[in-house]
């Protein structure tokens, strides 16, 4: 029985109309596939501009022969009552309705109609599929967040019960916790594993220790799928060799759909059946492929509420072997808001920051993870959890390292803790800017 598909169609999203929509779409050739993404574009527009008032008076200005005229979306924009931004005919009871994890910064409500949902599942499932992952029937290890609260805790238990997926928690990343992950992996036919990156990271580390290479426990899995946080190329080399399965890389956002799933010639795939994406620069002005920009996106078929030229927050690259049906994201840097602000003015993606200590940090094993914090201009913290305190020799080391990829006169602080804070979600936040901040 296909228990997934079914527990969608209970809840009221069509998702065997969303699946022969986006069939439909995928079959057309490169020439159809760009009429079909202009129509879409401004039939959304439209759409909006005709039933949803917040969206009358947000693009007021919008000529529809002229796509650089429609205004580019921000969180800020959103960060208002839902039942103002709702289109006509749609309440709370007849669409979808999620709330954004905050990493931005920036959280809010969102809304999808139900057929809009549908199509975001249908999506997901077909790049899973790319890997022979069938959500009806492959057996899900999921590394996710999950409430604390009873209430919250078990009705994420049940849907998971639904979805072949067994969870497990990364707000305990001990190995007293790792080492009853690893009999669960014993005892279970799990086919794929699906989570945040970095408690599977931390999962693998604990592996290497004990010399385990998991899929020799568990010769059923398939695949890994990371997703939420940056993989880095020497975390992948641990993953893959540590669970012994391929690993693969997804970026989405709850509040439009996957974004970019990894395909199987190893390039990060954009999802352009159902989102327009582009880069722009700090005037929103388009950028061609291969420069460095802001990633803003259209979800084409949304019509509960308008997310319009919406910036995400995030920096990315396009490849230049990009199309319009087949778009590649090269590169993903960081988000707008994780940028480093340093004395001199000069700028840095916070990631590039975190990227230089980490290659030093990590290098003999002692330090299991660890999260930096720009708490003044010229003052970073080093959040780390560690089997050890960090030498005065290794703290040198890494100050002479900053200092060589960023500049002199930086004060950093070093601070040993038993765990890390995640956020609700079970994310974690590798680099943070208080300077950011609202205040």
């Amino acid at each position: 029985m296909n228990v997934f598909d079914f527990s969608l169609k209970l809840n009221g999203f069509p998702i065997a109309k969303a699946k022969r929509v986006l069939k439909d779409i995928q079959s057309k050739n490169e020439v159809d596939f760009i009429a079909f993404a202009e129509e879409k574009k401004r039939d959304i527009i439209m759409y909006h501009l005709n039933h949803n008032p917040f969206y009358k008076s947000f693009g007021k200005n919008i000529d529809l022969n002229n796509w650089n005229s429609v205004p580019v979306m921000t969180k800020s924009d959103l960060q208002q009552p839902l039942e103002q931004r709702l289109s006509e005919g749609f309440t709370t009871k007849n669409i979808y309705v999620n709330k954004t994890s905050g990493s931005s910064g920036h959280p809010f409500i969102f809304a999808k109609d139900k057929f809009c949902h549908a199509l975001t599942w249908a999506v997901i499932q077909n790049r899973f599929g790319w890997y022979n992952i069938n959500f009806n029937s492959s057996k899900q290890a999921r590394f996710y967040g999950i409430p604390l609260n009873k209430v919250g805790y078990y009705k994420e238990r049940f849907k998971d019960f639904l979805s072949h997926r067994y969870r497990f928690s990364v707000f305990n990343l001990s190995d007293e916790a790792f080492a009853a992950t690893l009999q669960k992996f014993k005892t279970t036919t799990f086919h794929y594993i699906n989570g945040y990156t970095s408690a599977i990271v931390q999962f693998a580390k604990y592996l290497e220790k004990k010399n385990i290479v998991l899929k020799s426990v568990c010769p059923s899995l398939n695949v890994c799928v990371v997703t939420s946080e940056m993989l880095f190329e020497t975390d992948k080399k641990l993953l893959e060799t540590q669970l012994g399965i391929p690993v693969v890389n997804e970026y989405g956002a709850s509040e439009l759909d996957l974004i970019a799933f990894q395909n199987p010639n190893g390039n990060w795939q954009l999802n352009s059946e159902t989102l327009f994406i582009e880069i722009l620069d700090e005037k929103n002005k388009v950028l061609p492929n291969g420069e460095e920009g802001r990633v803003v996106i259209t979800s084409l078929y949304n019509k509960a509420q308008p997310f319009i030229r919406y910036d995400l927050g995030d920096i990315g690259v396009l490849s230049k072997k990009s199309t319009i049906k087949t778009p590649i994201l090269e590169k993903l840097t960081g988000r707008t808001n994780d940028i480093v602000i340093l004395p001199s003015g000069k700028r840095a993606a916070g990631l590039t920051f975190y990227y230089i200590t980490k290659s030093i940090i990590e290098n003999d094993g002692k330090v299991k993870e660890f999260v930096i914090e720009q708490v003044k201009p010229d003052t970073f913290k080093i959040i780390y959890v560690g089997d050890e305190t960090l030498s005065e020799s290794q703290k040198q080391t890494i100050n002479r390292k900053i200092e060589h990829y960023l500049e002199s006169g930086l004060h950093i602080i070093y601070e040993k803790q038993n765990k890390l804070n995640r956020q609700k979600s079970g994310k974690l936040k590798q680099f943070s800017s208080y300077l950011n901040k609202k205040k």
